[in-house]
């Protein structure tokens, strides 16, 4: 079991995250900036280190031999697996030095599970293939009527006028946790992506993913964690480029 951190020393951090076309700027890749938020929004002491995948430095191929971004290392140990990492984070840098990024609902890490699977299907399919355009629309829809409903820490059983639509900035409330870190990344490759090659938006009408878009795009450890737009069109000009 990882051991809390100690109050009166920071841990020494090290993040490796995928290098964009340039090798040397944030590369396309949800899962790396799902820890660059973690981290920061954890607000310890970190480095970045991008890693170009078409040339890995042979330090780091010492260092971890077969692995792909991101990966870490803290306090000299080398960890690989983003899913545990997230989870040692969320244990190790603990209150009451570092916040707690759990949401309190289960659901708001269920709402977004398939939005993801479901773009990927959309963009490597034929523009005029609806059925997966109508597939990523009905999860956008999930997720729109998921941050439009209340949350139940939202309702005040002692009122007697009901929220009918909540105002909450994000999944879980008004504060980004570690259900945020996970969808955001890829809300913004949808986001640019399936406009560039499906010019596909997603829909005015989805008011409440709108919202949930614009106060994350106002919050500095989404905005400045996203690579830049050019980073995602060329990852999936290949993919774009194998549509049958």
């Amino acid at each position: 079991m990882a051991l809390r951190q100690d109050s009166g020393k920071e841990p020494s951090i090290e993040l490796f995250i995928k290098a964009g076309h340039d090798g040397q700027n944030v590369g396309n890749c949800p899962f790396c900036q799902r820890l660059f938020m973690v981290l920061w929004l954890k607000g310890v002491k970190f480095t970045v280190t991008t890693v170009d995948m078409k040339k890995k430095p042979a330090e780091l191929k010492d260092l971890a031999p077969g692995t792909n971004p991101p990966f870490l290392l803290y306090n000299g140990d080398l960890k690989t697996d983003f899913i545990k990492i997230e989870d040692f984070l969320e244990l190790t840098l603990a209150p009451p030095r570092y916040p707690h990024l759990s949401p309190q609902n289960k659901e708001s890490f269920d709402v977004g599970a398939d939005i993801f699977a479901k773009f990927s299907a959309y963009i490597k399919s034929t523009t005029t293939n609806t059925y997966h355009e109508t597939a990523l629309l009905r999860e956008f829809k999930r997720l729109d009527i998921y941050l439009n409903a209340s949350l139940p820490q939202e309702i005040d059983h002692n009122s007697r006028v009901d929220m009918l639509v909540s105002n909450r900035k994000f999944l879980d409330g008004d504060h980004l946790t570690l259900a945020d870190c996970n969808l955001l990344p890829k809300l913004h490759v949808i986001k640019i992506a399936a406009k560039k090659y499906c010019d596909f938006d997603i829909p005015a009408q989805f008011t409440g993913v709108w919202r949930y878009l614009q106060n994350a795009y106002e919050r500095e450890e989404f905005r400045h964690t996203c690579p830049a737009n050019i980073e995602i069109e060329k990852a999936y000009l290949d993919v774009v480029g194998k549509r049958k």
